[in-house]
C-alpha cells in the first residue's frame, strides 16, 4: 500500500488544497496521515475527514522584530524531532506539503529521513516558509507561470491548484432559499477571506445603500463581524464564514469582490465569476496578493484596487463598472490555459513516490 503524509496549515489556504487531494487519494487505496499544529485550524478539518492527525510543536517564522522569534526557532527543532519520530514510525512513501510555519519542521524530518518532499506554492512568489522547505524538496508546484522564474526549471511544475468538485456542483435553488433572495436582481458576493477584512468588511457597508439599488448582496464578513444593525436589511445577508454551503452561494452570483489569496482567486478563475480583487497592502503582508491580482489584471481576469486609496465612490463605481463589461471577463478566462491542478499533482506524487520505493 502507498504510504504519504500531508503537512500545511495555519489558513484554509494551506489546508483545503490538501484535503482535495486526501479525497482522491483516500478513493485509490493509500494509506494517509496529517502533521499539523496543536491548535491551528486545519486540526478540525482534517480530523472531520477521518484522516489520522499527528501534532507537533511549531514556531513561526517571522520577517519583522518580535520577542518571539527568540524562543520560536527552539519550537521548530522540537517539531523536527516529533516529526522524525511521526516519520520513522510511519515510513511514508512521499511527504506532501502545502507550506504555511507547520510545513518546515516536516519537511525537514522527511529530509532526514530520506523521503521524498513535494511542495505546493500558491503565490506567485514564495512564501518564508516555502522558501526554507524548497531547499529539501524534489519538486514544487506552481500555480502562475511567473512563478517558474522564482524556483528554477529542475524543480518547478506549473500544475495549478487542486479545485474541489463540489464548487462546481452547486444547486442555484438552494442558494436563493439559503439567502432568501429572489432571481429578478443579480448577486454581488464579498470575500473578505476565512479571518474576514475590516477594510472589506467597512467600505462594503459604507456603500451599501447604492449597491442595494442594483444588488443582492453575500456578504462573507469574518468569525465576530457580523454587523447586528444591518441583519434585516432586505436583499443582504451576512455569513461569518461558508463552507458546504457555498457551492451554492456561488452557483448565483453574477460578480465578486475579494482580496487575492491565491487559492480564492484561483477559484473564481475556474467558476469564471468576474471580480475585482483588493489585496493586502504591502503595509500588513509581504505582497504576495498584490503580486497575485497583478497577474490576473494583466491575463483580463480582474479589475484590481489599491486597499490604501480606495474611496466608496471608487469601489461602488467599479463594480457597477464590472457588471456591466462582465461577459468580457468571462471570455479571458475562458481561454485560460490555467485549470484544475489535481489530476497533474497526484500524477507527480505518484511519480515520485515510485521513484523512492
Amino acid at each position: 500500500m502507498n504510504k504519504i503524509i500531508f503537512t500545511g496549515g495555519g489558513t484554509a489556504g494551506h489546508v483545503v488544497p490538501n484535503m482535495v487531494l486526501i479525497s482522491e487519494l483516500s478513493k485509490e487505496g493509500w494509506d494517509i496521515n496529517y502533521i499539523g499544529s496543536e491548535n491551528g485550524m486545519e486540526r478540525e478539518l482534517i480530523e472531520k475527514m477521518g484522516t489520522p492527525y499527528h501534532a507537533i510543536a511549531t514556531g513561526k517564522l517571522r520577517r519583522y522584530f518580535d520577542v518571539k522569534n527568540f524562543t520560536d526557532p527552539f519550537k521548530v527543532i522540537k517539531g523536527v524531532f516529533e516529526a522524525v519520530g511521526v516519520i520513522r514510525k510511519i515510513k511514508p512513501d512521499i511527504l506532501f506539503s502545502k507550506g504555511g510555519f507547520v510545513s518546515v519542521p516536516a519537511v525537514l524530518a522527511g529530509w532526514l529521513n530520506g523521503v521524498p518532499v513535494i511542495i505546493h506554492e500558491s503565490d506567485m512568489t514564495p512564501g518564508l516558509a516555502n522558501k526554507i522547505s524548497m531547499a529539501f524538496s524534489k519538486k514544487v508546484c506552481v500555480n502562475f507561470p511567473e512563478t517558474l522564474s522564482y524556483i528554477g526549471k529542475n524543480k518547478a511544475v506549473l500544475t495549478g491548484t487542486p479545485m474541489r468538485e463540489e464548487l462546481f456542483k452547486g444547486s442555484k435553488l438552494k442558494g436563493f432559499e439559503i439567502c432568501e433572495f429572489n432571481k429578478e436582481k443579480p448577486v454581488l458576493l464579498l470575500i473578505g477571506g476565512s479571518q474576514g477584512s475590516k477594510k472589506l468588511n467597512s467600505i462594503l457597508r459604507d456603500g451599501i445603500n447604492e449597491l442595494l439599488e442594483k444588488f443582492q448582496i453575500v456578504h462573507l464578513c469574518g468569525k465576530g463581524n457580523i454587523d447586528k444593525e444591518l441583519s434585516s436589511i432586505n436583499s443582504y445577508k451576512q455569513f461569518e464564514y461558508l463552507t458546504d454551503e457555498l457551492t451554492h452561494i456561488f452557483a448565483i452570483t453574477d460578480i465578486v469582490v475579494s482580496r487575492a489569496g491565491a487559492n480564492t482567486i484561483y477559484e473564481l478563475l475556474q467558476l469564471q465569476k468576474p471580480n475585482i480583487l483588493i489585496p493586502l497592502s504591502a503595509k500588513s503582508s509581504r505582497g504576495d496578493q498584490i503580486l497575485n491580482a497583478k497577474s490576473f489584471q494583466k491575463q483580463g481576469f480582474s479589475i484590481v484596487l489599491d486597499e490604501d486609496e480606495i474611496t466608496t465612490k471608487d469601489f461602488v463605481n467599479k463594480i457597477y463598472e464590472l457588471y456591466d463589461n462582465r461577459e468580457i471577463y468571462i471570455n479571458n478566462m475562458k481561454k485560460s490555459t490555467l485549470k484544475d491542478g489535481k489530476d497533474a499533482i497526484i500524477s507527480l506524487i505518484k511519480q515520485e513516490s515510485k521513484k523512492s520505493s
